[in-house]
């Protein structure tokens, strides 16, 4: 078995792109509502989850933290929505994706380290692992598919992948 060494970098929307929106208010315009006291932020991911008749399902996840470095077994993708994670207590996390390249392997892989006041919309089809959080407990947002029909694939790794950040073992 091939070991692949993963080093996350930074999360930023370019870098992010050809697996999905990185949700972030930070340079976005805004509105002001409620007698100037609230500021809006809109648009902010394309969430995509009618397919096969498919709903807005709201959920908070609470996620138990993981050390790096991490042992990445698997990905998993939803052919039929987009999922989105939001952190709700400004906590970095870790986001592995992979650029698809078959059903045998996949792909190259990547990560980033979210700076927890970022959060990320995985389109439809993008392999991912599944919510890292670091540190300690974190809960997230989410925003995926309810309804009819299965919308979780798993891929088990053809090689030994360690992901970690630039500084080994932590954020």
């Amino acid at each position: 078995m091939t070991d692949i060494v993963v080093h996350a970098c930074a999360l930023s929307a370019p870098a992010f792109a050809p697996f999905g929106d990185v949700i972030e208010i930070e340079g976005r315009d805004s509105r002001w509502i409620n007698q100037n006291t609230c500021r809006r932020f809109d648009d902010l991911a394309h969430i995509d989850v009618a397919e096969g008749g498919g709903r807005p399902l709201l959920s908070v996840f609470e996620a138990n933290p993981r050390s790096l470095p991490l042992q990445i077994r698997m990905l998993e993708r939803h052919p039929l929505s987009s999922q989105a994670f939001f952190p709700l207590e400004s906590r970095p996390f870790l986001v592995v994706v992979a650029e698809d390249s078959g059903p045998a392997s996949a792909g190259r892989l990547h990560a980033f380290l979210s700076s927890g006041r970022q959060g990320v919309n995985y389109r439809r089809n993008t392999w991912h692992h599944p919510l890292i959080a670091l540190g300690e407990i974190s809960r997230f947002l989410v925003v995926d598919r309810g309804g009819c029909g299965e919308d979780c694939e798993e891929l088990a790794l053809d090689a030994r992948v360690l992901v970690t950040t630039v500084a080994a073992g932590g954020p």
